[in-house]
């Protein structure tokens, strides 16, 4: 018999399981059977799948509104979050707008920068994913699949080299960025028509890639020398992901516009910018906004998140299982020349293979044959990111390296 499907096809799909409901780092199928989760969801499910709080909180505000719209009345934890958030990311972020996903919070942003600066243009970085708007698909260089078909696209987009993590000499290769950057605010876009950078602390999809230290500082001062605006896509880094609440706490900098979404609320569609109040300031009255933006729920299910992420000896964890993971990766790459590199931060790690084909394979055995599921990144496949929940286990982590330790084996 024959099943007609009546959804597009415009999704690709990582696997074809049809799944019943989620505990954790688990998901279950409904033909029973049950598969351990080093994707959450494209790094959202922070808090694992269904986590009972975030359940609980969610359950109680739908019973008071689903839906409260932000333009026609507020409703009573819009400032709560705020409030919340603003404890929590750098200093002199303080004031905040929501929307309900990382394309739409940075489209905002660049809303913002270039209404707060009146300048026209925007510096990315090769490698960068920043979307699939029209706008933020013009600030995506990552793949080409990802813009193909869909120009023209908006003009007004740079893009600065993004050190090459297999690079020979390191510092070599960060200086030859730093001066590419400025060959760029020099040769195509100067610093007067320039509003804002933007760039990922930890480059998502491609390659999960961390920035080197020296060169994001020296991004942010060169930013800071020509009056531009820095703005860091925490979409994917944020909320606990590398260990840290936000990645570019690794750093020490304080970026002027954050962007946040992803695991921010555990899953449920949620995502928020914060900038000084200053900035916000200069962003004109009704010249942004969005019918769902601040919903109540998704303000339940972020406030419910924030409460199990910022409880004591959470991140510890997160950290202990990173390293744990690493560790694990890096015995693998030392048995096996086809593995290049071993990189990351808490739970957002990379191991990057010489052929994207055999990443393919190995996370084909570890779906098949282990129940483990995974994902690749990188402009060319060839790194495999290892995601899991933030809630993962000691034996999660474990069962996945065996995982690992036979697909390796078995695609050399």
């Amino acid at each position: 018999m024959t099943t007609t499907s009546h959804l597009a096809p415009v999704w690709f799909q990582v696997t074809d399981l049809q799944v019943t409901h989620g505990a954790g780092s688990w998901v279950y199928t409904a033909d029973g059977e049950e598969y351990l989760d080093f994707t959450s969801g494209i790094a959202v499910t922070s808090t694992g799948h269904a986590h009972p709080h975030v359940v609980e909180a969610i359950a109680k505000q739908a019973a008071r509104f689903i839906h409260a719209q932000v333009n026609v009345y507020r409703h009573d934890l819009l400032e709560p979050l705020a409030a919340r958030l603003a404890e929590l990311t750098p200093d002199g972020i303080d004031t905040f707008f929501y929307a309900n996903s990382g394309a739409e919070i940075t489209e905002a942003a660049v809303k913002l920068a270039k209404q707060a600066t009146r300048k026209p243009n925007i510096i990315v970085f090769a490698g960068s994913f920043h979307g699939r708007t029209h706008m933020t698909m013009a600030m995506t260089t990552s793949k080409t699949g990802y813009r193909a078909g869909h120009g023209p696209l908006p003009s007004g987009v740079f893009v600065a080299p993004y050190p090459d993590p297999l690079a020979t000499d390191q510092e070599a290769e960060i200086d030859a960025c730093l001066i590419g950057f400025r060959h760029v605010l020099k040769a195509l876009t100067s610093p007067e028509e320039t509003a804002a950078v933007i760039l990922e602390p930890v480059l998502g999809e491609g390659g999960y890639i961390p920035a080197p230290a020296r060169f994001i500082t020296g991004i942010v001062q060169i930013a800071r020398d020509n009056g531009i605006l820095f703005v860091a896509d925490e979409v994917q880094s944020g909320f606990g992901r590398t260990g840290k609440l936000f990645a570019v706490e690794h750093y020490g900098i304080t970026p002027d516009i954050i962007c946040m979404a992803k695991g921010i609320a555990s899953g449920f569609p949620f995502a928020a910018l914060g900038s000084s109040a200053e900035l916000a300031a200069k962003w004109p009255t009704g010249s942004h906004g969005g019918t769902y933006g601040g919903n109540p729920i998704g303000c339940a299910a972020a406030l419910a998140t924030i409460e199990v992420l910022t409880a004591d000896g959470f991140l510890d964890n997160v950290n202990a299982r990173g390293k744990q993971l690493r560790a694990g990766l890096e015995e693998l790459r030392a048995g096996d020349d086809g593995i290049v590199d071993v990189r990351g931060f808490g739970l957002m790690n990379g191991m990057q293979f010489a052929d994207g084909a055999r990443v393919s394979a190995v996370i084909s055995h570890c779906l098949h044959e282990s129940h483990l599921l995974l994902m690749n990144a990188g402009t060319y496949g060839t790194t495999l990111r290892l995601m899991p929940p933030l809630v993962v286990t000691a034996q999660e982590i474990d069962a996945a390296l065996a995982a690992l330790q036979t697909a390796v084996k078995a695609t050399a």
